[in-house]
């Protein structure tokens, strides 16, 4: 069942529809959208189990891809630039094969279009196994979260998922459907080579990120035929965050 996503726009001129990737939600993306909002009309939005958008219990990137599309007819009523990255990304492939007459364009930010076990369903059973009772600082949950999550900047990116509700922390993002779904989210449907997307794209890969691997490279030009791919130096997985400036640089050659 389609889900209707909630979603921020800003700026005039072409449509572009920015996707988040796995706890995440549309608010991380206020550094790239701001800049490109000067020339375009950029829609950043929320995927189900996300942000603002509602909740439900499967995550199949055919499901995702259809909220996507209902947004994308509703809002902006015609084809539209799309950025994904990582489960957004997959998302966005999934578009682009069902619904080709949506996508203008597409830029995949650091996932190949194939199943990829990215080691993140440890950081959905950590967040759920966090008692937070009495908890109503973030720094607080964040320490909590050490042991499972080392990395001090990713701690600190999925506490963001945390709001204050009646004097404790809870989570805004919908843990058990991702912790059930994670099989889905780490999936990727098999596709039919007749069913490859023909338009502009480009595959934004960061140099230091072993997500997109060098056997990836014959299915990407399988199903995208058009597309190029690009690194981006020093930076890791979360491509955007890294190298925000190399990042944006590549967003505007893309959408020129």
């Amino acid at each position: 069942m389609t889900v209707e996503l909630s979603y921020s726009e800003a700026g005039d001129g072409m449509p572009v529809v920015v996707l988040h990737g796995l706890f995440g939600n549309k608010r991380n993306w206020g550094a790239i959208a701001k800049p490109l909002s000067s020339a375009h009309r950029v829609i950043t939005l929320d995927l189900r189990n996300h942000g603002d958008s509602p909740w439900a219990p499967t995550m199949s990137y055919p499901e995702m891809a259809e909220d996507v599309a209902a947004l994308v007819e509703r809002v902006v009523e015609g084809p539209a630039a799309v950025i994904g990255h990582s489960m957004g990304g997959k998302t966005a492939m999934l578009l682009a094969f069902q619904r080709p007459d949506l996508v203008e364009r597409l830029m995949v930010v650091d996932i190949p279009p194939a199943p990829r076990n990215s080691g993140l369903g440890a950081y959905a059973r950590g967040m759920r196994g966090l008692d937070l009772a009495g908890v109503s600082r973030r720094s607080e949950a964040e320490a909590m979260l050490a042991e499972t999550v080392p990395d001090p900047s990713i701690r600190a990116f999925l506490v963001q998922n945390l709001v204050l509700r009646d004097g404790s922390l809870d989570w805004k993002i919908n843990l058990e459907a991702i912790d059930t779904c994670m099989p889905d989210i780490e999936g990727f449907p098999d596709i039919d080579s007749d069913d490859a997307y023909e338009g502009p794209c480009v595959h934004l890969i960061g140099e230091k990120s072993d997500f997109v691997l060098t056997q990836h490279q014959a299915e990407i030009e399988r199903l995208f035929p058009m597309a190029d791919v690009e690194t981006v130096p020093d930076a890791d997985h979360w491509v955007h965050a890294d190298q925000p400036k190399l990042f944006f640089e590549a967003a505007q050659r893309f959408l020129g």
